[in-house]
């Protein structure tokens, strides 16, 4: 059974910088389809970053470009998500998904659409303050 733990979340203001971690249980995440997505109050979830990890193959979403930074580190069978930069509008529940399906990394729209994704975290709540 595919399971996804995410950590890291936390309070920080505005400038700081914070790593969220998923760890995967129940697969290796080689060769998966997986991403980061944030859903705060009253707004539509957001896809922020996915990455192949057969490949290393990256989307961003605009509005984290040059400040997150997807990766992966197949031996501890863990995906992360660096952010650096943050922003009071960052702020939201974080989660990760996972899919084994190639296809859902092949462009930008598919790879940051949360929908498409078989599995999913509980998420980390990230706090940014100004």
């Amino acid at each position: 059974q595919v399971q996804l733990v995410e950590s890291g979340g936390g309070s920080v203001q505005a400038g700081g910088s914070l790593r969220l971690s998923c760890a995967a249980f129940g697969y290796t995440v080689s060769h998966y389809c997986m991403g980061w997505f944030r859903q705060a109050p009253g707004k539509e979830r957001e896809g922020v970053a996915s990455i192949y990890t057969g490949s290393g193959s990256t989307y961003y979403a605009d509005s984290v470009k040059g400040r997150f930074t997807i990766s992966q580190d197949n031996a501890k069978n863990t995906l992360y998500l660096q952010m650096n930069s943050l922003k009071p509008e960052d702020t939201a529940l974080y989660y990760c998904a996972a899919d084994y399906r190639r296809s859902v990394c092949m462009s930008a729209t598919q790879a940051l659409g949360a929908l498409n994704y078989k599995h999913r975290g509980q998420g980390t709540q990230v706090t940014v303050s100004s």
